[in-house]
């Protein structure tokens, strides 16, 4: 399916994309900003509209160039509600910054905030929902993350209130990391699968012998086959 595997493959290339422009804004911003002690939002409001706000918008929008394929995959609707909500969070939390570092939250600064907090939590409880559709391998992969990534949010709500913030610019690289590892993998699972069965024969569809072209017996649910990237990849 040329649609589905393009898909993944325009969602790996925004994900790389965004990995890059967001070292890029950690390396050109004030170097007296301390990536441990402060968030890349920190890092983003001293560079209002720079390169870390851009790589959150190509990071929604790689996600949302993955939707269909994911769709057609299988992806059940609640799935497509938890992505729309991590892809909701990213651009609400890059169009409205926080404060300022020292200075007390303001209003935008909670809508930022707590846009982060659905982003961070949707895209990994939306994970463990398609891990499902994965084979065995690739399903105990993305539940790892998964909880990897719950695991890393709750550390940092601990950090971010009883904890005096300590190390949450470390925790949330880390949770941002995870999470980044985790849709990318979902988007190489969907072009592996995709090239998989694409390429499994010549045309990119079974023929039986006699030269019966098993097209005309594929039943409309297979549109919707499980991603299985053990058999692609």
């Amino acid at each position: 399916m040329p649609g589905t595997r393009n898909s993944g493959l325009l969602a790996l290339g925004g994900i790389a994309l965004a990995a890059l422009l967001a070292l890029i804004g950690h390396v050109e911003v004030n170097e007296d900003l301390s990536p441990w002690s402060l968030t890349v939002s920190d890092y983003a409001v001293s560079d209002r509209g720079g390169v870390i706000d851009v790589a959150m918008v190509v990071l929604a929008l790689a996600t949302a160039a993955l939707l269909p394929a994911l769709r057609r995959a299988g992806a059940t609707r609640r799935v497509g509600l938890l992505l729309l909500a991590w892809i909701g969070g990213l651009l609400l939390a890059a169009v409205v910054p926080t404060n300022e570092p020292g200075l007390p939250m303001d209003a935008a600064a909670y809508v930022h905030r707590y846009a982060s907090v659905v982003a961070f939590l949707a895209l990994p409880v939306g994970g463990w929902l398609l891990a499902g559709r994965l084979s065995h391998p690739a399903a105990r992969w993305v539940r790892g993350l998964a909880l990897t990534s719950l695991v890393l949010a709750a550390t940092m709500v601990w950090s971010a209130y009883p904890g005096d913030r300590m190390l949450i610019g470390l925790v949330e690289r880390v949770l941002i990391l995870t999470e980044v590892t985790l849709i990318a993998f979902l988007a190489a699972a969907v072009a592996r699968s995709a090239a998989g069965r694409a390429t499994a024969l010549p045309g990119g569809a079974a023929r039986r012998p006699g030269g019966h072209d098993s097209r005309r017996d594929v039943a409309p649910d297979d549109a919707a086959a499980p991603l299985t990237p053990a058999r692609g990849a």
